[in-house]
């Protein structure tokens, strides 16, 4: 494997820099961002609608169960279309989901921490957990623009994490390859 990386370590420096420049991007224009992640739930939606329906074609072929996967391929090209003409909708609902689910996760690890408490003494991190998350549920609901904004620098903070430490590994196999 490490031959393989090595001669390929530019594709990781590549790769590292459109993370880098997608996560300053994220920082820059969240607006865009936004509508960049909607747009490819909107095609991953599609494309699985499709092959979902070609699942449900071969199922009957084969005179196995097909309806399901004919209800998923349409429900996932119904949400497709949505997602096309109506793009603010998809992504209300993307940012609600996200909103409840925060909200509702701090709550189960705020009840899971005073269960754990009772096994080990003075644990505070899953309490520390659960009441970020509660107060970032919190915070989508009440504001939903600063909610918003807030997804999408975590996603530009992790893109340029991630980004860096392509760029190290790829100079770092460069070495390798030159070996």
């Amino acid at each position: 494997m490490l031959g393989v990386l090595a001669r390929n370590w530019w594709a990781l420096l590549i790769r590292g820099i459109a993370a880098v420049v997608f996560g300053v991007l994220a920082f820059a224009w969240p607006g865009a961002t936004i509508v960049a992640i909607v747009i490819l739930f909107g095609a991953y939606a599609f494309v699985d609608g499709v092959f979902a329906i070609v699942a449900a074609i071969r199922a009957a072929q084969s005179h196995e169960r097909w309806w399901p996967f004919l209800l998923e391929g349409i429900v996932g090209i119904a949400i497709a279309a949505v997602v096309y003409f109506e793009p603010h909708v998809a992504a209300f609902a993307l940012y609600l989901t996200v909103a409840i689910w925060a909200f509702l996760t701090g709550i189960l690890e705020l009840a899971a921490a005073v269960q754990l408490r009772k096994q080990i003494a003075n644990e505070v991190w899953l309490i520390v957990g659960g009441i970020l998350s509660l107060l970032f549920g919190i915070l989508m609901l009440w504001q939903p623009i600063a909610g918003a904004v807030a997804i999408v620098w975590v996603i530009g903070a992790y893109a340029i994490m991630f980004g860096i430490a392509m760029i190290a590994l790829s100079f770092r196999l460069k070495k390798h390859a030159t070996a």
